[in-house]
C-alpha cells in the first residue's frame, strides 16, 4: 500500500496535537503517560514532537483518556488555527465539564 504524502494542514494539525498533549501531560513523565496509555514511550515522543502527524485513533483515545481529555476537546483544539491555541492552557479547557472525560 502506498501512503500519500501529508498535506501541510495535516502536518500542522499533527504539530498542534503534539503541543496539546505536551501541555496536558504537564509535569508527568513521558514514560508514565506512555505506560498508562499502553503505548511505547517512543510512540508518545514521536506524537508529541509532531513526527507522527496522523497517529491511529485508538492511540490518541488512549493518551487522551490517560490525560483526562475528551476526544471532543482534543479535536476542537487541534482543528483551530494555530494562533488561537498557542496561548491557551489545559486548565482553562479542563474547566468546561463537557470537555473533560
Amino acid at each position: 500500500m502506498v501512503r500519500l504524502p501529508l498535506t501541510p494542514a495535516e502536518v500542522e494539525r499533527g504539530q498542534r496535537l503534539g503541543a496539546l498533549l505536551r501541555r496536558a501531560r504537564g509535569c508527568r513523565s513521558m514514560l508514565d503517560v506512555a505506560l498508562a496509555s499502553q503505548i511505547s514511550p517512543e510512540t508518545l515522543r514521536k506524537i508529541e514532537s509532531g513526527r507522527v502527524a496522523t497517529p491511529a485513533f485508538p492511540t490518541i483515545a488512549a493518551i487522551a483518556d490517560t490525560l483526562g481529555l475528551s476526544l471532543d476537546s482534543v479535536w476542537a483544539e487541534i482543528s483551530q488555527p494555530e494562533h488561537t491555541i498557542e496561548n491557551q492552557s489545559i486548565p482553562s479547557v479542563a474547566r468546561h465539564a463537557s470537555l473533560v472525560s
